[in-house]
C-alpha cells in the first residue's frame, strides 16, 4: 500500500477513516472499550487523538487497528509522522533519523 507524502498524521488518519466508516467519536470509543475490554476510553480521548493533543500508544494503536479494521502498520506510520512533526526543528544536528520516529546519535 503506497503512503502519501507528506505522510498523513495519526489525527488526520483517524478522523478520515472514522468519517469513511460513518461512525462518531463516541461510537469509536465504544468499539475500543468493547474490543480492548478497557471501559475507560471516551469520545474525549478519541477527540484528543484526532487533534493530536495526544498520540495513541502502541497499546491503543493495536486496538484501533481492530476497531477500524485497518493495518496496524498504517497506524504506526501515521503515529510516527505525528511524532516527527512535533519534533520538527528540535532535533540536534548530532542525531540522525534511523527509522520513522527513531533517532540515533550520529558518528562524529
Amino acid at each position: 500500500m503506497p503512503y502519501a507524502y507528506p505522510p498523513e498524521t495519526i489525527g488526520a488518519l483517524l478522523a478520515r477513516v472514522r468519517a469513511e466508516l460513518g461512525i462518531s467519536q463516541l461510537r469509536l470509543a465504544e468499539r475500543l472499550c468493547a474490543t480492548s475490554g478497557t471501559p475507560t476510553v471516551t469520545r474525549h480521548e478519541v477527540s484528543r487523538w484526532e487533534r493530536e493533543e495526544r498520540i495513541p500508544s502502541n497499546y491503543w494503536l493495536g486496538w484501533l487497528a481492530l476497531a477500524l479494521d485497518m493495518p496496524l502498520s498504517q497506524l504506526e506510520f501515521a503515529a510516527a509522522a505525528a511524532r516527527r512533526r512535533r519534533l520538527r526543528g528540535t532535533i540536534p544536528s548530532t542525531w540522525a533519523e534511523h527509522a520513522p520516529g527513531v533517532y540515533v546519535r550520529s558518528a562524529s
